[in-house]
Parts: C-alpha cells; structure tokens; sequence
C-alpha cells in the first residue's frame, strides 16, 4: 500500500497527472522511462526531494491513524449499543419482533417442557488458561445483597486478589416465561444482571454463574409445575435424570441464563450432591434392564448438560462440583468422555483434610484424561447450619492445606491447575437457615485471599516415590513456614482498616474501613451480650424470681413496692436492645431485602430478646393494677 501511494520509496510511481520537475520524483521518472536517466547533481533539489518525499510519508500515516481511530469508535460504540439492546431485549435471538427461534413465548404444561431451538453458537474468545484464577463465591440462594453493596464489594474484591466471582444465583435470577414461577419476589432484574457485570468487568473480575442441573435443585422441585421432575417424589433435591422433560427444563434454564452471560468464559453446573440418585422408581427400572448402576446413570445425564452446553456455546468452559465423581471407576469416566468437556473441582473445607486422599482423587482425574482441575475452599459457611460467626483459625488453615497441594500439582502433569473457588456458603440447603451473613465473613474473606495470593510453601525437593497413587505423603504434610505471614498479616490489616487481629479468638480490634463493617460489629455485639445479658437479668435478678414469677404473670398480680426494685433497670436494658436493634435493622436494610433481614432476625435477634420484651408487656400492664388480687 505504501508503495502505491508514493510515500518516497525508490520504485514507487507518481500519479499520472504529475508535472515533470527537475530533480523531482516525477522528473527522474520521466527521464528513466525515456531512456535518459541521469542524476541531478543540484544538493538543492535533493534536499527538496528528501523533504517532498517525507511530507507525504507524514500524511499517509496520519491518514492511517485517522482511519484506525475511527474504527475504534465506531467498534466500542456499536458494542455499547450491542450492551444496551441485550439489556433490554426480550428473547436470546434477537428482538421481541425477530421471528427467530424464541420470538415467541413456550407454553410449559407440567407433563411436557419445551426445549428450546437450536440458534447460532456463542463464541467465547478469552483464553485464560495460563492465569491462575481466584473465585469468590457468591452464594445467592439466602441473604443475597442488593447492588448497591456489589458496587462496594467488586473493588475491595479485587484488592484483596480476587480476579473472579463464581455467583450461585438460584431463585435470584430474572427467569422469564416458563420459568418466571421459579424467581424470587426480590429476584435481580435483568439490568441488575448487566450492571452486576458491568462492575465486574470494570474491577477485572471474570463473572462465572452457576446453575444447578441435577443436585441441590429444591427451589425448582418445590413448585407443584415441577414436582413430576423429582428423582423420589416425596424429595425435593434431585432430578429424575430419565424424565425427557428435566433436560428440556434445563436447557430453557441454561439459555436464559447465557443470554445475561455473554462475557463469560466460564459456567459451572453444579452437579454435586444428588441424593437419593437411584432410589426413584424410573432409576430402579433402568438399573435392572440395562445391568447398570448409580455412576452410569449420573455419568449419562452429564454428558447430555455437556452436549448441549458445547453443541449451543462453542468454547464455553464447564465446571462441575467433583463429589459425585469420586466413587467413579477411571474407566468409566473415560468411557464416558466427559473429561473433554469439563473441569472438576474439588472440594473440602476442614481445616487439616486429608491431602493423601486428595492425592488419589486428583491422580483418578489425570488418568481419566481431564484437561484442568479446580480446588474449592471457604471462608464462611461450613462450619455449621447455624453459625452465625467464621472461626478464622478455621479457614486460615483450610487454606494453607490447600497450599501445600497445589504446590505439589507439577507431579500430576499434564493435569494442570486452573483456580480456586473460595466458597462462602449461605445456607446449607434452600431450606435451610441462613449462614453468616458476607459483611461478617470478609475478614475471613481477606486473610484466605491473601494467604494464597502471598502464601508460599517450602516443599522439599523430592521426587515422586514408590507410592499407590504415585506421591510420597510427606509432599501433603510437610510444614509449611510461609502461608498466613506477617508481612500478609499486616496487609490484610490495612485493607480491612482494622489495628490487630486474634485468630483463635475470631476477632479484630479496630473500626474497620470494609463494606458492611458497622453491620460486621453490630453483629459481633449481639452475639456477645445479647443472650447473655438478658440471661443474667431473667435468672439471676432474685427480685424478679421471688416477686415476679410467671405464675405471677399468669395471674396478673403483684406489689409495685418489690417490682419497682428490678423495673428501672429491666426498663433500661429493654431499652437498650431495642434501639441498638433499631439501628442493626436500618443497617441491614440498606444492603439486605426485606425477607432476608426478617428471617435473620427472626432466628438470631427475637429467640433471645422476646422474653425480655414479654417481661416489660407483664411488667407494665401489672403495675397498672396498683396490687390488685390476682385473677382467677
């Protein structure tokens, strides 16, 4: 191109129209083409030639770089509008007025779903194989926060190390049509969805969503439309894999929401804990007449999740939970050929699990012929169905477990190491009561993130001994004198905004600078004096057991002179814990929905502070009788 342009390269040509000049480009042309060439011996006319000739290289390039600008432009403003109409539009092909494929709405009666049509395939370019990622779970099934408190938590995320978010929508996403019966009251919208990965891409986050497709399904089964779906029919935790309506359901499932997810490079599907697999009336059958057990029919409906995930989203990753897969022969999993399509992630949370077997599950993987595998620890949520504050002693070490054997990952080649999920468990189950709420559990959060961002181990030198699964145990449990240093110690300090730490204790001195810190120490209040001061004032106040006994309050009758001797400070403690908990509501409302901060406090705030709201009702209503005799 530059050579056609006459941009002053030597056997470059001059537009025909050019007029001859001594000692021009065009001059010497005409002389050469004559026959006649000779050169111009004037330094003049050479000079004027160097500068005629870098002139026009200088346009050219402008011109190039013009061109490229408004190329640039253009692309990020087409792809704004692209944003802007995906936001809004109504179906995964195209306009509500498009007469693709889902132009118009599925009816879905409870005996028959309509899966949906086969459309264009969604590439997914971004390669992040060679980056180690890092994944906060979001667990959206309880307590999900209001995005307002997203835009607070993605930076603070990103600082801490996080360059990912693995988001458990459950009944939080905007399902439409079929499905809208599964959402929630207080589910996202699907600008909520957009903005949320707007945020995250603004704070170079990856966003992964989850979507359950055979365990851990109870906020579909619990609808009476879906209830023929269920695995055993009295439960309502895992899909009947044989029923042709349960991956019509979920491809509708997946569709909606890959169309909200058109950034990702990653979707994990769930799959872990499928209970009751093979009890069910329709599992039992297929058994007997094809000779065949729990694995192969797990393994069957996997790899029609996979098919239709790979087939619908060409370069779209998968991960799986891998529970499921480790009673599961190698020859069956390589028989199966899911280890083409999907990434396991392993999980445990102790905090001192045992590495050995873990040995075994990841060496199962690497011969089963998987690609990548992923580990999962946590930071709050598995401690117990009711805890309600994270032992950080707990979590630190669950990580630094995990350390020790992604520094031993090398010996399982070509099985490499991709990430880790940081799993913050909100509920056990959907029916389950809520965890500890994210504003308590980030400075776990921090010091896990930071551990494995910092952490390093000092593994010995070994090589990989005579062994059943190939490794010496001492590359599992060799010390580790790196981890949770005091160099990580003091980061992690600075970013919560905290003075000092204690981790037997699970404490932090210091006001804190985090998203939800006030809520962080109003919560950490309530569960140091809440139920013990109202104990000791119920029990232990001998004025109130001698003279104000429920049989007392039963009856309605007592003598204000020994009654006003405990009544001030009952009023005052009454008091107290009313208007902190005023202010702990107000707090919670401003990140949390309306039902997540009455289920909170009806479970961790009422239990403890009703009694002592019963007593002030009796207390009042008593007095008011000026020691009247008791009622019948």
């Amino acid at each position: 191109m530059l050579r056609e342009r006459g941009c002053g390269l030597g056997s470059a040509r001059p537009p025909p129209h050019a007029p001859a000049r001594c000692g021009s480009v065009g001059s010497a042309w005409q002389r050469r083409r004559d026959g006649r060439a000779r050169r111009c011996a004037a330094p003049g006319a050479m000079a004027f030639q160097r500068s005629h000739k870098l002139n026009l290289l200088r346009i050219v390039v402008l011109l190039l770089v013009a061109l490229a600008g408004i190329k640039f432009l253009f692309r990020d403003s087409l792809t704004l509008q692209l944003h802007k109409h995906i936001s809004k539009d109504s179906t995964f092909w195209g306009d509500a007025g498009d007469s693709g494929p889902q132009s118009q709405a599925v009816e879905v009666h409870p005996a028959k779903i309509t899966a949906p049509r086969q459309g264009p395939k969604q590439q997914f370019p971004k390669d992040l194989s060679a980056t180690e990622m890092r994944l906060v779970h979001l667990d959206l099934k309880g307590a999900a926060p209001r995005v307002s408190y997203l835009e607070q938590l993605f930076p603070f995320l990103s600082r801490l190390g996080a360059n990912g978010i693995l988001i458990e929508y459950e009944d939080m996403f905007p399902f439409k049509g079929e499905l809208e019966v599964l959402k929630s009251p207080y589910a996202y919208s699907e600008e909520d969805i957009e903005w949320i990965q707007q945020l995250a891409e603004l704070h170079k986050l990856e966003v992964v969503p989850l979507v359950q497709t055979f365990g851990h399904v109870e906020f579909i089964l619990k609808h009476t439309k879906y209830q023929h779906l269920r695995e055993v029919e009295r439960f309502p935790n895992s899909f009947n894999p044989h029923v042709p309506d349960t991956l019509a359901l979920l491809k509708v499932m997946l569709s909606q929401v890959m169309e909200k997810h058109r950034r990702s490079s990653w979707i994990h599907i769930g799959a872990d804990e499928v209970f009751h697999l093979g009890e069910g009336k329709d599992s039992r059958n297929w058994m007997s007449r094809n000779k065949g057990d729990t694995g192969t029919i797990y393994l069957n409906h996997i790899k029609e999740v996979l098919d239709f995930i790979s087939t619908q989203y060409r370069g779209l990753r998968v991960l799986m939970w891998d529970d499921m897969l480790r009673k599961i022969s190698v020859g069956a999993l390589q028989e199966s050929g899911i280890a083409k399509h999907v990434s396991p992630v392993v999980w445990f949370y102790a905090p001192d699990f045992d590495a050995e077997q873990i040995g075994q599950f990841i060496t199962k993987y690497m011969e089963s012929g998987f690609e990548a595998v992923w580990f999962a620890s946590a930071f709050k949520g598995t401690t117990g169905p009711t805890q309600t504050w994270p032992p950080l002693s707990s979590h630190l070490k669950n990580q630094l477990s995990w350390l020790r054997v992604r520094e031993a990952m090398p010996r399982f080649a070509p099985l490499r190491f991709q990430g880790i999920v940081l799993t913050g468990w909100q509920r056990y189950d959907h029916y389950s009561v809520l965890c500890e709420l994210l504003p308590v559990g980030i400075p776990s959060l921090a010091i896990c993130l930071q551990t494995l961002v910092n952490g390093e181990l000092l593994l010995p030198p070994l090589s990989a001994l005579q062994h059943p699964w190939g490794l010496h145990p001492s590359v599992f449990s060799w010390p580790s004198p790196g981890g949770f240093t005091e160099e990580t110690r003091r980061k992690v300090l600075e970013v919560l905004g905290f003075q000092s730490m204690q981790l037997e204790q699970s404490t932090c001195e210091g006001r804190g600078a985090f998203p939800g810190a006030e809520i962080y120490h109003m919560v950490e209040q309530l569960n140091r004096h809440l139920k013990e001061s109202i104990t000791k004032m119920l029990e232990e106040e001998s004025a109130i057991k001698g003279w104000f006994s429920p049989y007392h309050r039963k009856h309605q009758f007592g003598n204000p002179r020994n009654m006003e001797s405990f009544g001030s400070k009952v009023l005052k403690l009454h008091e107290d814990w009313e208007g902190f908990v005023r202010d702990l509501r107000a707090r919670l409302e401003s990140i949390y929905f309306p039902d997540t901060v009455e289920e909170w406090m009806e479970e961790n705030v009422n239990p403890h502070l009703d009694p002592l709201r019963d007593l002030v009702r009796d207390y009042r209503a008593i007095i008011r009788l000026n020691a009247q005799p008791k009622a019948p």
